[in-house]
């Protein structure tokens, strides 16, 4: 048995790795790839099985967004050339769900930009959540709609929200190097404010953003002590006009152990294959199934995704299957 397989062997047994370990798998000499990917495909077969879940976004609210995020094009900051349009109708909300259902996406996730949602937009997303609901009862409905009061977090639990999505995106000692429109805390009192009022809470990050492997490491151990159901793990899709344009630093073998280590670190939770996984896994995007077991299919907020029918077609290259069970409710905690 090799060091890794070890490793999983005491995680399933509901053990963790130390962070000298946790540096190890980041650090791991690209020879070893395989028996690392084995051994973190261990732990997600025990949890997950060979199903992946399937995740579908909607923008429905691009720019016009006061914070100052280094990596998003849809900042105040940016000089991306991005559409920009404010809170789009119920109807079209509505469809998206439609669309979702059409490519088997058990997951909507309804995003929209700003620092937090204005009245006015609340009121479209619980209507539209609400419609939503009472036509597709089995979907999965996320909203991420940046900072939430805890009232806004009751109020969107009522109207059927499942889950909330609100990243950390990177460490908290990185943060400040991202934004500092926000502060760290802020996000994590969202995730919480979800938690309290009865909806799944998610939450991710954003690799890539010049951050060091130990911050990497931070953001694993930060998401496990949030208890955050499902992970998005993105890697830097770096857009011309944002602060972070021209950064670089990814490789396809750097992001696979990125995926295993928090697979390790945790065990039992979503881990979902995000933004610039195309780009930055390219060729590789098979492999980041062993570790992970969900993705987003379809375009990004500002940025293009691969075609349906590839990811469809990957996915039973790779004998695994579609996930189409609706969240169990009765996991969140009220």
């Amino acid at each position: 048995m090799t060091i890794y397989g070890e490793w999983s062997d005491r995680v399933l047994a509901g053990g963790t790795l130390t962070d000298e370990e946790g540096l190890a798998i980041l650090n791991s000499p690209d020879t070893d790839l395989l028996q690392l990917l084995h051994a973190s495909y261990k732990i997600r077969n025990y949890y997950f099985g060979n199903k992946v879940k399937l995740n579908m976004i909607i923008n429905t609210k691009s720019g016009l967004c006061p914070e100052n995020c280094g990596y998003c094009a849809q900042s105040i900051v940016s000089k991306a050339p991005i559409e920009k349009y404010a809170m789009m109708k119920k109807e079209e909300i509505i469809e998206g769900a439609d669309r979702a259902v059409a490519v088997n996406a058990g997951t909507y996730c309804i995003v929209a930009s700003g620092r937090g949602p204005v009245n006015r937009e609340l009121e479209i997303v619980i209507d539209s959540v609400k419609a939503i609901k009472a036509k597709h009862q089995d979907m999965t409905v996320c909203a991420c709609l940046g900072i939430l009061k805890p009232e806004q977090a009751k109020r969107l639990k009522e109207a059927g929200v499942d889950r909330y999505n609100h990243n950390i995106n990177t460490s908290a000692a990185h943060h400040e190097s991202i934004t500092t429109s926000h502060t760290y805390d802020d996000r994590v009192n969202t995730v919480n404010h979800a938690k309290e009022a009865g909806i799944s809470p998610c939450s991710g990050v954003i690799i890539g953003m010049r951050e060091t492997k130990e911050d990497v490491i931070a953001m694993a151990r930060s998401l496990h002590a949030m208890d955050a159901d499902s992970i998005p793990v993105n890697f830097l899709h770096a857009v011309d006009g944002t602060p972070l344009e021209g950064t670089n630093e990814l490789t396809p073998l750097y992001c696979l152990k990125v995926l295993c280590l928090f697979r390790y670190i945790n065990p039992t939770k979503e881990i979902r294959i995000s933004g610039g996984r195309e780009v930055n896994l390219r060729s590789l995007q098979p492999l980041g199934l062993y570790p992970a077991n969900s993705i987003f299919i379809g375009d990004y907020l500002t940025t293009a995704g691969q075609e349906g029918d590839r990811d469809r077609q990957m996915l039973e290259d790779m004998g695994f299957e579609i996930d189409l069970e609706p969240l169990n409710k009765e996991a969140v905690v009220n």
